[in-house]
């Protein structure tokens, strides 16, 4: 792409400054014909096709043509007003889990997303893996990437979403073979514990409504899986870092934070209850 950029400003800049050459004479229609077709119709036409049967012949690396095979070890990203909810398959012995804001994968191994929407458009970015799918409401597309290094990266949401689109940001880690089995395996058996003042004061205050969170009697379906939240980069999908003070900042008041986001304040809570509660949160790991 950037050679065959280069090549088309080359042409346009060389016509731009023979153009404003001082010449005496007039150019015969038969040479002005021939650049037309030359320059005009030919060269823009070749480069063209090259480069679009390059981007064609790229297609199989990142579009998984086998949709059956793909769906059974997708990952399933869905977008929501503002955040991500990330559903990772069964695999082995270990069972399918929800988490939220955060994707973890394998180094050099291709990874496939299933990208849906719950609401409006999104669109599913992780620059520095390239590729970008838009996630519709009522469409499944399919796209695969290969992570060539580990690191830490951030996939914001590329499609204006709302109030809050710049604040709907994803973390994105790859990790060695080793270390990424394990956090899977923590992530498919983790359990919160409901005997723990933390975990009976979200269920007191009614948090588990529309949050879930493995051990507590009741898993609510509308909003983010708290499960080992402590373990993740940031909170409220990149728009803090992932401490009990910024926890407890967004319990008080989550529009302060993300404007339109669906989470009332809950600044009506006694100081000690957010307290525990963003301590109990930040310390599931």
């Amino acid at each position: 792409m950037v050679i065959g950029g280069i090549s088309i400003w080359a042409g346009v800049t060389f016509l731009l400054l023979h153009a404003a050459r001082h010449r005496r004479e007039a150019w015969p229609a038969e040479k002005a014909g021939a650049l037309i077709a030359w320059g005009g119709v030919a060269f823009p036409t070749v480069v063209l096709l090259l480069l679009l049967g390059y981007a064609v012949w790229l297609m199989p690396a990142i579009r998984p043509w086998n949709l059956l095979a793909a769906k059974d070890g997708a990952i399933e990203v869905t977008g929501e007003q503002f955040w991500w909810r990330i559903r990772y398959p069964a695999v082995g012995d270990q069972p399918a889990f929800e988490t939220a804001n955060e994707i973890r994968l394998p180094v050099g191994r291709p990874a496939t997303f299933s990208l849906k929407a719950t609401d409006v458009i999104h669109s599913f970015w992780i620059p520095a893996l390239g590729g970008k799918m838009d996630m519709i409401p009522g469409r499944t597309n399919f796209l695969t990437l290969t992570p060539t290094r580990t690191g830490s990266y951030r996939a914001p949401c590329a499609e204006f979403c709302g109030a809050s689109h710049a604040y709907m940001a994803l973390s994105v880690v790859v990790m060695e073979e080793d270390d990424y089995n394990a956090w899977r395996s923590r992530l498919a058996h983790g359990q919160a514990s409901a005997a723990d003042e933390g975990g009976q004061l979200l269920q007191r205050h009614g948090c588990v409504g529309c949050h879930s969170l493995r051990g507590l009697q009741i898993a609510g379906q509308t909003a983010p899986d708290l499960t080992l939240i402590g373990v993740r980069l940031s909170i409220g999908a990149g728009a803090l870092a992932n401490t009990p003070e910024n926890i407890a900042r967004f319990i008080r008041s989550p529009s302060s934070v993300k404007p339109g986001a669906k989470m009332p304040a809950f600044n009506m809570l006694p100081e000690d209850d957010i307290e525990e509660i963003a301590r109990y949160l930040g310390g599931l790991k």
